[in-house]
Order: structure tokens, then C-alpha cells, then sequence
């Protein structure tokens, strides 16, 4: 049993290593490109060992891009600045939104409130180039076509029938008869959801913004149509690597760990909301 038990221990070991391998090799590969020049990236065979370079780092924060054709300004900062401010406002909405609405779907049953709830949802995986040429158009009528604000508002439909979907999950969880004890001494709806009702679900509102967050920092097709240079995201921003003269892969690779980089912070700082949040009602008693 003792040697069964030790070769079982050795497979799942091997199985493991072979899995974070095989997924954390893309990720390291693109982490060594940052480094290369266009050369040693292109070079063949490709080797491990390389004089590493600061280079394509230094031409992102400068926003000046070195190709063959002479000097290009590439902004990559300033997208980046774009991505957090538009996420960030995105989600703050959304939660501010939708989390009520969230509350509203658990706790009341009314006329209609399946409907709504997943139509609200179907917005969520409706193909964007759907909504884009009618969205374009209403946008220049209101004035918000190249604005934070039409942009902001068009990412509500991924993050909020996202938010409103998982947090309705998590109230559904919550004991009203808690909610119900605290109404008797005395307190109204509006207290009794938010110092009981939230904070409850606080690990699952804190996971449904988190991936909001991520979905709405990956989009690219918004973006794309319904904003200027000026106001696009850093996933739009990258497209400007690709010149007439080539593609720098090496300045693409380091715009791809920089824009990474801070929702990867941010999912390390808040994994325990996360795994607690996704994990919580679970298992329903």
C-alpha cells in the first residue's frame, strides 16, 4: 500500500508539473520576448540564452518607437491610463447598478422578473458587432461617440448583466430571515440591505468586480469603433506595432506584460475574495 500510495503521489506530481508547464509556457516565452530585440526574437532556431535588453520598455514609456522607417510616437502609456480609468468607471457603475438590481431580483418576485433578468443577460453574449453600427449612430446624435462617457456606458453590457447575474446568485444564499430579524427592531429596506444584505455577499460582489473588471480591460471591439486614438484602451493602442516597416514582436511583447501586469496585481490582491466569492452557495442546504 505504502509503494502504491508513493508511485500515486509521484503521478500526480509529474501530471502537475506537466500542467503548470504547459500553461505557464506561453506566458514565460512572451516574458522572454520582452527582452529580445526584433533579431534575437526572429533568430533560428530560437535560443534560451540571450543578452537581455530594456529596450522595447523604454520605448513604451517614452512612447517613441524605433523601426526602420525612422521614429514613430506610440502612446502605449497613455492607452494604458485609458484601460484603467474606462474599467474602473465601467465597473464602479455597473456595481452601483446592479447590485441593487442584484437584490431586487433575489428577494422580490414579480411580474416578469425572469424576462427581464435574462434579457438582461442575453446582452451579455449578443455579439458586439450586433449592437455597434445602431450604437454608433445613437452616439452621434447624443454626442457621446469619442467620449469616456459613451465608452463607459457601452462596457455596461459586459459588466453588468455579468454583476447582476453572480451577485443575484449570492443574496439568493443569504438567509432573509436574518434580513426579516433586523427589519423587526425597527430598520428599513435600505439599511437592511446595506449593512446586512451586502456585506454578506461582500466576497461575491468583490468576485463579480473583479471579473468584470478583467472582461471589460480585454475588450477590444468598443473600443475600436466608438473612440479616437485619444481615448482608446491599451488593446486597441497595441494595434500601432504593426507598421509598414514590420512588427515589432519585441515591443509587443512588453506592452502584453505591461498591460497584464495590473490585473494580474489585482487578482493576487484579492484571490481570497475571489475563491470565497465564486465558492460561496456552492453547496445549498
Amino acid at each position: 500500500m505504502e509503494h502504491v500510495s508513493l508511485a500515486g503521489r509521484i503521478f500526480r506530481g509529474v501530471a502537475l508539473t506537466l500542467v503548470l508547464l504547459f500553461f505557464m509556457f506561453p506566458i514565460v516565452w512572451i516574458l522572454l520576448m520582452s527582452f529580445q530585440s526584433n533579431e534575437q526574437i526572429l533568430r533560428i532556431p530560437p535560443r534560451l540564452v540571450f543578452e537581455p535588453t530594456l529596450a522595447n520598455y523604454r520605448a513604451l514609456i517614452s512612447g517613441q518607437l524605433q523601426t526602420v522607417a525612422g521614429n514613430i510616437d506610440i502612446p502605449f502609456m497613455h492607452n494604458l491610463w485609458n484601460s484603467f480609468v474606462l474599467s474602473s468607471a465601467a465597473v464602479m457603475l455597473a456595481l452601483v447598478l446592479g447590485v441593487p438590481a442584484a437584490y431586487a431580483f433575489a428577494r422580490f418576485k414579480f411580474r416578469l422578473g425572469e424576462t427581464i433578468a435574462f434579457t438582461l443577460l442575453s446582452f451579455r453574449f449578443a455579439p458586439p458587432l450586433l449592437v455597434l453600427l445602431p450604437l454608433s449612430l445613437y452616439y452621434q446624435q447624443l454626442g457621446l461617440n469619442d467620449t469616456y462617457v459613451g465608452i463607459v456606458w457601452v462596457y455596461q453590457l459586459i459588466a453588468l448583466p455579468l454583476i447582476l447575474w453572480i451577485v443575484r446568485g449570492y443574496f439568493e444564499d443569504v438567509s432573509p430571515d436574518i434580513e426579516h430579524a433586523y427589519r423587526l427592531a425597527g430598520h428599513s429596506w435600505g439599511e437592511t440591505f446595506a449593512r446586512i444584505a451586502v456585506p454578506l455577499a461582500g466576497p461575491g460582489i468583490a468576485a463579480a468586480g473583479l471579473l468584470s473588471f478583467i472582461f471589460c480591460w480585454n475588450n477590444f471591439v468598443f473600443a475600436l469603433i466608438l473612440a479616437s486614438a485619444d481615448k482608446q484602451p491599451v488593446t486597441v493602442g497595441a494595434l500601432a506595432f504593426v507598421t509598414a516597416s514590420g512588427i515589432q514582436y519585441g515591443q509587443i511583447a512588453a506592452a502584453i506584460v505591461l498591460s497584464v501586469t495590473p490585473t494580474l496585481l489585482l487578482a493576487l490582491y484579492a484571490q481570497r475574495y475571489l475563491v470565497e466569492g465564486l465558492s460561496l452557495g456552492a453547496v445549498k442546504g
